[in-house]
């Protein structure tokens, strides 16, 4: 189904087998003066057709479907004709999720829930965030993934011998924190995946995802690495070769202790859970004995806090441009003079490795 019009506004292909949920994702898009759907696709082989002759901006991406599913083409997009994709669940099951994450990992952007019933009292909250998350990832220059096969044969980027004698050990660190935003959930992924499951630190991640999905990730992130990953509980103590991340809509800090501590205050930057009180925890009762780490994300949540980090006397890592999905968080720690490196993931990876083993 084609659909025109002529004016200059951002322009969506809506990749959905169910007729119902086109015609809901078309009326909400299309009630936004900025949006126009140009195009609705039943199934991955329509869309990789309709990709020839229309030149959308932005794609939403159903899951399941007959034929090639959201997985099978977004990588065949990713890998042709790269364009932002934006991952549309009507499940929030760990096990679509999941699937969600894994498109993720294959190139899409991000992931949301698809409003599906205009009855339900979050369909305003839902819509609202459909149309501003297009938006958002119009603004991504996305780039080429290539298959699995091509990117074996890339060599990962070196860090000299001199950086990683730069570098503590892990006898000198009491935990590493991190925190991502757009592009994040593969970067982590890229990171941690060769540390060992008796890893010597705990790690403590603030990924910006949407409401409903944290489960499915830590599902995602189990299957993907050999750290143990959970969802922290309040009062909990850090313990070596785990990875927590906050609880859905609450904030994460770590006290003088390594205790976690979760609360419910107030959004910082429209964030809650916030890189930043993440960051400042850190800051406040580490000093040196923490590693932060900084990734791919839209906007500035963490910025000022890892240069607080970096101030205090800890090790600092940002992610580079040339690797980033979006640069803005690590960019705006880069320009605050909070990066005590500078490192594509490959490197940041060997970094990390490096530090588990030395002493």
């Amino acid at each position: 189904m084609s659909l025109e019009n002529p004016r200059q506004k951002l322009k969506i292909l809506i990749v959905e087998d169910s007729l119902t949920a086109q015609k809901l994702l078309v009326n909400i898009l299309e009630k936004d003066p900025d949006l126009s759907v140009i195009g609705v696709a039943s199934s991955g082989e329509e869309a990789l057709k309709m990709l020839k002759s229309l030149n959308p901006d932005v794609i939403t991406m159903d899951i399941h479907m007959p034929g090639m599913n959201g997985l099978d083409v977004t990588r065949k997009i990713m890998e042709t004709t790269p364009i932002p994709i934006i991952v549309v669940s009507a499940s929030c099951l760990v096990d679509d999720v999941q699937r969600a994450f894994q498109l993720i990992e294959a190139g899409a952007l991000t992931a949301i829930p698809k409003p599906i019933m205009t009855t339900a009292p979050d369909f305003e909250t839902l819509a609202s965030r459909l149309k501003q998350t297009v938006k958002d990832m119009s603004q991504v220059k996305v780039v080429r993934r290539w298959t699995k096969d091509r990117m074996e044969k890339i060599a990962p980027q070196a860090i000299s011998s001199t950086s990683l004698t730069r570098l503590p050990g892990h006898h000198e660190l009491d935990l590493i924190v991190i925190g991502a935003s757009t592009g994040g959930p593969a970067a982590v992924a890229n990171i941690l995946k060769d540390l060992p499951a008796n890893y010597p630190l705990p790690l403590v991640l603030v990924q910006h995802i949407a409401p409903g999905f944290l489960a499915g990730m830590v599902e995602w992130l189990s299957g993907s690495l050999k750290l143990k990953v959970k969802i922290a509980e309040d009062g909990e103590t850090l313990k070596a070769g785990t990875l927590y991340l906050p609880q859905e809509g609450k904030h994460l800090t770590v006290n003088p202790r390594k205790v976690l501590k979760i609360s419910q205050g107030e959004p910082v930057r429209g964030h809650r859970p916030a890189v930043s009180n993440l960051f400042k925890s850190a800051a406040d009762n580490y000093a040196s004995r923490a590693l932060g780490i900084l990734l791919t994300g839209m906007g500035k949540d963490g910025a000022s806090e890892l240069t607080l980090m970096k101030t205090g006397g800890a090790t600092t890592i940002c992610q580079d441009k040339e690797s980033s999905v979006v640069h803005g968080m690590p960019g705006a720690a880069i320009s605050l003079g909070g990066a005590s490196h500078v490192l594509s993931l490959d490197a940041i990876a060997t970094v990390l490795a490096h530090i588990g083993q030395r002493p």
